[in-house]
């Protein structure tokens, strides 16, 4: 029976380790398991390079058909949950057919990749990068090792970035103005803007604004829409008058943001919204959302 369970157990065990891997940065991803991993980062059109290690265990040899690693960008949508879709797929051929008997390493690179993606872990699809390992062997099985990698892609500063304008109103009871200093924002910006009553004729008790994050998956008839509430600001607590302006003052820094992403591949949306609530002393809610852009701005190494 002991000879039976040893037959099952792989035959060797494999690392990935990238050429870099000490000097870059690791950025933290949360596992299926809910467990929080430390992966590198890297940008598109970088070179993604290192070696794979296969060391047999003790008294065993690998008989196998050939050894490979390929760099994938994948997209799994949460309904579909195992089948990825391949939106990037490099491989490099790392040995052929024969037997490892003792650890051996074998170097790869992928020059300049492009990664036009970026990383992302939502409610009901995620989009990674991962190195995949195969000894291909016939009757014992494949064995497969993966390595996760995380990319991030920087935009500059918009050429054009208008301020938004909008009015809210219920006919002779309410008229406001409200005013954001910009439609586009990085990560780290700071909404600033300003509310005007022009015309109060209902009781307001209090005025939120709303950061939202609404994640389109699917398309057509199969189209799903998440909608989340990342941030709740108070603007004002109290009945304000005609005439009254309140500032607005919103750093986005402590909120879980990314960057807006427009038709992944014809697989995912992700937008982002600024959602002004006001609620009355009957507890009738008044709201009024508008887009933002929001992008990731390349951070200053000192």
């Amino acid at each position: 029976m002991n000879y039976l369970l040893g037959a099952f157990k792989p035959a060797c065990n494999i690392s990935i380790v990238f050429t870099d891997g000490k000097n870059r940065k690791q950025v933290p991803i949360k596992k299926d398991n809910g467990q929080t991993v430390m992966n590198p980062l890297f940008q598109s059109q970088e070179t993604i390079a290192g070696k794979v290690c296969i060391e047999p265990y003790q008294g065993k040899k690998v008989e196998h058909n050939g050894v490979k690693v390929e760099l994938l960008g994948q997209i799994e949508m949460y309904f579909d949950r195992g089948n990825f879709y391949d939106f990037t797929s490099l491989v490099r051929e790392l040995d052929v057919p024969g037997e490892i008997y003792e650890k051996k390493a074998y170097p790869f690179e992928f020059s300049t990749v492009e990664m036009p993606y970026e990383t992302y872990n939502g409610v009901n699809v995620r989009l990674r990068y991962v190195l995949k390992v195969t000894i291909t062997r016939g009757y014992a099985g494949s064995i497969v090792e993966y390595q996760d990698f995380v990319v991030r892609n920087y935009t500059p500063l918009p050429p054009i970035n208008n301020s938004i304008k909008m009015e809210v109103g219920i006919e002779d009871c309410l008229h406001i103005e409200f005013e954001y200093n910009k439609s586009k924002y990085h990560l780290k910006d700071v909404i600033l803007g300003k509310i005007y009553f022009l015309l109060v004729r209902i009781k307001i008790k209090n005025m939120d604004l709303e950061i939202r994050r609404r994640e389109s998956t699917g398309a057509g008839a199969n189209t799903h829409v998440e909608t989340e509430t990342l941030a709740k600001f108070e603007l004002m607590d109290g009945a304000p008058v005609r005439g009254e302006s309140i500032p607005v003052r919103l750093f986005l820094t402590p909120y879980d943001l990314t960057p807006t992403h427009k038709n992944i591949n014809n697989k995912f949306s992700v937008k982002y919204y600024l959602n002004l609530v006001l609620v009355d002393e009957e507890d009738r809610r008044y709201f009024k959302q508008q887009e933002i852009t929001l992008y990731r701005l390349k951070e200053e190494t000192s």
